[in-house]
């Protein structure tokens, strides 16, 4: 009945303060020259701190390299490598958020496979396994410490390229929820929202699979029980463990069956206006789900009742509809813009929006047969602001 395969080679500590042992598990590795890639607000707040102190305790050499961006580029990818090429490290640490990961994904392909790391766009490109990698989050978001991706801002287009083969996956994932204990309001919103979007798109792909959608479904659910108190309460122990947890099933549901239209719109604003890809997921989510639902309605359900919304009595479509609603309404709860004109997308760029998201695979995998027209009404709608099709005039475009 099926035809699927579920793989996952990455192995995974999940373990408060884990972090602070990373000197132990490397050396039992036999790693003992590692590069850390990371951003500077990680480095400035201190969180390092621990970690850097058991590499010293195990006599692991380190360098860190701080210089990532968010939407990471290529340049920084290049400067990394440069880096990379003039030392010897048998293992790099991506540590922060889901662009310090893919950063370092990134470098450890660079450091074993030649040219540049546009040369392996696309899926199944790498020739050489990278070096020893290790993902460490301090959002509970991305899910990159799992997946076999990374994605990459092209500076002469401005399009998020992704390269993906099974070779990427993380040898090794940290998941420390103490590191996400002072993630702010605004950053736990913007990450976790992504883990839905993540855990959302993987459940009603076209891909999609019994285990990988029991995973995701699991996703949903931890999601919807501890995103709020992780975002008002801020230091619960139990809501940050629970979404890092959520985090990495979503990633690890992805990992299978891709994503779809918000990825592939989302990729498309990161990559021209650099707009923040969370946030970026968060506000397009609503709109595209409006326009998938008509695909994938029983699925719809299976989501309603993972959100822990009442269903009883009400059809398919009410049900999709109060699953839209109910994520609109946690958007405005969070200080999630309603629409993609906050987020500073210039209108005037819709062609370039359209033709860089339908390059994406993800639409390939989206449950709803997705044409360009498709895509620039999903943008145009979200511009506005308005779910309900049939109230958009779109004035300004007469």
């Amino acid at each position: 009945m099926y035809n699927y395969t579920y793989y996952m080679p990455t192995k995974v500590i999940f373990e408060l303060n884990s972090a602070s042992r990373i000197g132990e598990i490397l050396k039992y590795e036999n790693k003992y020259s590692v590069l850390i890639v990371t951003d500077k607000g990680i480095t400035s707040a201190g969180l390092l701190s621990s970690s850097l102190q058991s590499l010293e305790e195990n006599n692991i050499h380190y360098e860190i390299f701080d210089e990532v961006e968010p939407n990471p580029k290529t340049s920084t990818v290049r400067k990394g490598a440069e880096v990379l090429s003039n030392h010897s490290f048998d293992a790099v640490i991506g540590f922060g958020g889901g662009s310090s990961i893919d950063t370092a994904k990134a470098l450890g392909v660079m450091a074993t496979n030649k040219g540049d790391i546009l040369d392996y766009e696309g899926v199944g490109k790498l020739v050489n396994e990278p070096i020893y990698t290790v993902a460490i989050p301090t959002t509970s978001g991305t899910g990159s410490e799992v997946t076999a991706s990374t994605v990459i801002t092209d500076e002469n287009t401005l399009f998020k390229a992704a390269i993906i083969s099974e070779k990427i996956f993380p040898d090794l994932a940290i998941l420390d929820a103490s590191l996400t204990m002072k993630c702010p309001p605004s950053i736990t919103a913007a990450t976790g929202m992504d883990a839905l979007t993540h855990a959302i798109e993987s459940y009603i792909s076209k891909e999609n699979n019994p285990i990988s959608g029991s995973v995701a479904l699991h996703a949903i659910s931890l999601i919807s029980v501890n995103l709020s108190k992780a975002y008002f309460y801020g230091t619960d122990r139990e809501s940050r463990e629970n979404m890092l947890e959520a985090s990495m099933l979503a990633g690890l549901a992805f990992s299978q069956t891709r994503l779809g239209n918000v990825h592939a719109i989302s990729q498309s604003f990161g990559g021209l206006f650099d707009i923040p890809h969370g946030i970026a997921n968060a506000t397009l989510l609503p709109f595209i789900l409006k326009f998938n639902a008509p695909a994938c309605l029983d699925q719809m359900v299976d989501i309603a009742i993972a959100m822990g919304i009442d269903t009883a009595n009400d059809s398919k479509e009410i049900i999709a509809d109060k699953v839209i609603d109910t994520i609109a309404e946690w958007n405005h709860s969070y200080d999630i813009p309603n629409n993609t004109k906050e987020l500073g997308v210039d209108i005037s760029q819709l062609d370039k929006l359209v033709k860089d998201s339908m390059r994406s695979g993800n639409v390939l995998v989206n449950p709803r047969l997705t044409t360009a027209k498709d895509v620039e009404k999903i943008i145009k709608n979200s511009y506005d602001g308005i779910l309900n099709e049939r109230d958009v005039k779109h004035e300004s475009f007469v």
